[in-house]
């Protein structure tokens, strides 16, 4: 594979870093918020909302779709470029479940009349989504989940709970894998995946507050909910097959990379104007950025694996666990460099970095669990990608 961007990409590569240098959030940009702390702003939903419905606008969140699907039928380096820069503005607006996730999901599975429905307003940045597939009980075992869906009439009617679910507090649809058979053998054979109105009576939302004080995640109660017929995606008892191919994306929809390089490049300029840089700090900053680079190429072989129509399997694993793992020794670096400063919360008189160290390193502990756990990839990457036999 060739890793230079086409003349094409880099021209679009410098019109969304015009339209960024206009349209990002300034302060966000000020306070170098990251992707992944960005909850802890207090209008961070409303200027997500926003961002949303100016990049839709443009046609940029759907731009590598078919044009079947109203997209541009251009290279996924498109979308890499995209959240690239929007990662180096510091800025909010793609919703990685509904863009990164669902709309795969449905150009795959889905029926034609649901692909008509909802990519226009996943495309628009107007419709935002979330996804609940973890249950208390069952994280990364997922073939064992309980959350139960029973078919009556033209409805299923879904009792449960779901936890750590991203965005539900605004989300407008929910991609939701449920039971529905429950003496399938092997159980993933009796799981069916669902559309899901959130506005649908019976569903409870309830906040969890990460050890960060942010709100990002949060648990979904469902009594008696009724989800129409129409909208099981993929066939009744067949979600294990949509929700394998969703999380082949999911596992590539954040660029952990691109945070972690801006993080760390913005983190050795204040370590320059503080006089931090020491012998020992310029050899961690220089590892670290040669681990960037790794990540990085690691990210682009799946964006051109996506571009030649392969699926991504161990190499999105692969991708994940490197890309999350070095943003967590990027994030406990910063805390080691600053020292005491470095634990102070974002409000206190003489927080560095506007507080973004504390925040960033906190919020580090849930990257290498969420998406599948590094163990899950690890156990992916040995059994796909090396041919080696299951443990269990």
């Amino acid at each position: 594979m060739d890793f230079a961007f086409t003349p094409e990409e880099e021209a679009f590569r410098r019109e969304v870093a015009e339209f960024l240098e206009k349209e990002a959030p300034r302060e966000y940009r000020e306070k170098k918020v990251t992707y992944f702390d960005m909850a802890s702003q207090p209008d961070w939903i409303a200027q997500h909302r926003r961002m949303a419905e100016k990049l839709g606008e443009r046609g940029w969140l759907s731009i590598h779709w078919p044009k079947e699907y109203g997209g541009q039928d251009k290279s996924p380096f498109f979308r890499l470029i995209l959240r690239e820069e929007l990662t180096r503005y510091h800025c909010p607006g793609y919703d990685s479940i509904g863009c990164g996730i669902v709309a795969p999901a449905l150009m795959l599975k889905g029926s034609e009349e649901q692909k008509k429905r909802h990519l226009p307003g996943i495309a628009s940045g107007r419709v935002m989504w979330c996804e609940t597939l973890s249950e208390p009980n069952h994280g990364s075992d997922l073939a064992a989940i309980e959350v139960f869906a029973r078919e009556e009439g033209d409805y299923f009617i879904v009792n449960g709970q779901k936890i750590w679910t991203t965005n539900a507090h605004f989300a407008d649809w929910n991609a939701l894998i449920a039971r529905t058979d429950r003496n399938a053998n092997p159980p993933y054979r009796g799981l069916t995946f669902f559309l899901l109105d959130m506005k649908t009576p019976g569903i409870t939302v309830n906040p969890i507050i990460n050890m960060a004080g942010h709100h990002e995640f949060n648990e979904v109660f469902f009594e008696d909910v009724r989800i129409p017929k129409e909208n099981v995606v993929g066939g009744v008892n067949r979600g294990w097959y949509v929700v394998m191919s969703l999380l082949d994306y999911e596992r590539t929809s954040d660029v952990a990379y691109a945070v972690a390089a801006t993080y760390l490049e913005e983190l050795e300029e204040f370590a320059r104007e503080c006089d931090l840089l020491t012998a020992a700090a310029k050899d961690r900053f220089a590892r670290l950025r040669a681990e960037c680079q790794v990540a990085r190429l690691l990210h682009y072989r799946v964006a051109w694996m996506q571009s030649q129509g392969k699926v991504p399997n161990y190499e999105s694993a692969m991708s994940k666990m490197v890309s999350f793992e070095l943003l967590q020794k990027v994030c406990r670096f910063a805390v080691e460099l600053c020292g005491e400063s470095g634990v102070l919360a974002e409000d206190s008189l003489r927080v560095p970095m506007h507080g973004r160290i504390a925040s960033c390193y906190l919020r580090s502990f849930g990257f290498s669990l969420e998406q599948g756990t590094s163990e899950i990839d690890r156990d992916v990457i040995a059994q796909r990608g090396l041919g080696l036999p299951r443990l269990r």
